[in-house]
C-alpha cells in the first residue's frame, strides 16, 4: 500500500494567492497519504521545457515537508510547471535506504509513481532485456514505456503502449510523465484506489489515493467515479479547461 498525490497544471500565470493554494493543497495531499506509506516520500516537479527536479527521502511525509530540500523544490513551482508528482511509500520490494527504490521512479525520460505490486517484473525485465537500476518492482512499468516516442502519442502511442502494459500482472495504479512530452500525464487504475478532482479556478487536476482528502479539500462537489478502472488514460494540460476530469484519450487494458 502506497499513497499517490499529484497535481496536473496548465502552465500559465496565476496570482500569488492561487500559487499558495496549489502548493498548500499539494502538501496537505501528501500528508493525508502518509498513512498509506511512511517508509519514504518523494516529489518530482516537471516544467513545460522538460526539466524535472526530484527530491525523495526515506522518511515519512510529515518529516519530508519540513525539510529545506522540499521547500526549495516547491519554490520551483510556477508559471512553467505542468506536474507535481508525489508519493508516500510502503515497501513491498526494494530497500527504502536505496533512493533508486523510492518514488518517483525514473526510467530514462520517464518519471512515475506506483501503488501496488507487480508480480511478474523479473520475467518482463528478462523478456525484453531492459536495464534495471533498482530492486523495486515498480520500475518495470516505466521501463516498458521508456522506448515509446512521444511523437507517437496521436493514436499510435496507445497502440504501442497498451500491449506492453497488458503484460503486467498484479494490483497496481500508476501515473507517469515523459520529460519529452511534459504536458501529458498517463494514468492507469487497476485494483487500487485513485480519485480525481478538477479545480476550475486553478485550471488543474488533483489526484489522490485518498478520496476523503479531496472531499475535505474541495467539498461535496468532488466527483467520485470519474476514473474508470483498467484503462490507460491520457490527460493533457492543453485541454484541461475543455475536458476537465475526463481524459483526452483512453484505451482499455484489462
Amino acid at each position: 500500500m502506497c499513497g499517490i498525490a499529484t497535481t496536473l497544471l496548465t502552465p500559465r500565470q496565476r496570482s500569488p494567492q492561487v500559487w499558495r493554494a496549489i502548493k498548500d493543497t499539494f502538501t496537505r495531499n501528501l500528508l493525508f497519504n502518509e498513512e498509506r506509506g511512511r517508509a519514504a516520500t518523494g516529489l518530482a516537479v516537471v516544467q513545460v521545457n522538460g526539466q524535472v527536479s526530484v527530491q525523495k527521502m526515506a522518511i515519512p511525509a510529515s518529516e519530508f515537508v519540513t525539510r529545506p530540500e522540499y521547500l526549495a523544490l516547491l519554490e520551483q513551482v510556477g508559471p512553467q510547471t505542468t506536474v507535481l508528482l508525489g508519493h508516500t511509500r510502503h515497501p513491498t520490494q526494494g530497500d527504502p535506504a536505496d533512493q533508486a527504490n523510492n518514488h518517483p521512479v525514473q526510467a530514462g525520460p520517464i518519471f512515475g509513481v506506483h501503488n501496488g505490486h507487480i508480480d511478474n517484473d523479473d520475467s518482463l525485465f528478462a523478456r525484453f532485456g531492459l536495464p534495471r537500476q533498482a530492486q523495486v518492482d515498480s520500475e518495470i512499468i516505466f521501463r516498458l514505456l521508456e522506448p515509446l516516442s512521444p511523437a507517437r502519442l496521436n493514436g499510435s502511442y496507445f497502440a504501442a503502449a497498451c500491449p506492453r502494459l497488458q503484460l503486467l500482472q498484479g494490483k497496481f495504479t500508476f501515473l507517469a510523465v515523459d520529460r519529452r512530452a511534459p504536458d501529458r500525464l498517463l494514468v492507469l487504475k487497476h485494483n487500487n484506489p485513485l480519485s480525481i478532482h478538477f479545480e476550475a479556478d486553478w485550471n488543474a487536476l488533483v489526484f489522490s489515493s485518498r478520496y476523503i482528502f479531496l472531499r475535505k479539500a474541495f467539498g461535496r462537489s468532488v466527483v467520485t467515479e470519474v476514473l474508470p478502472h483498467d484503462q490507460l488514460l491520457l490527460f493533457e494540460t492543453s485541454s484541461l479547461s475543455q475536458h476537465k476530469h475526463q481524459p483526452a484519450a483512453a484505451c482499455p487494458l484489462f
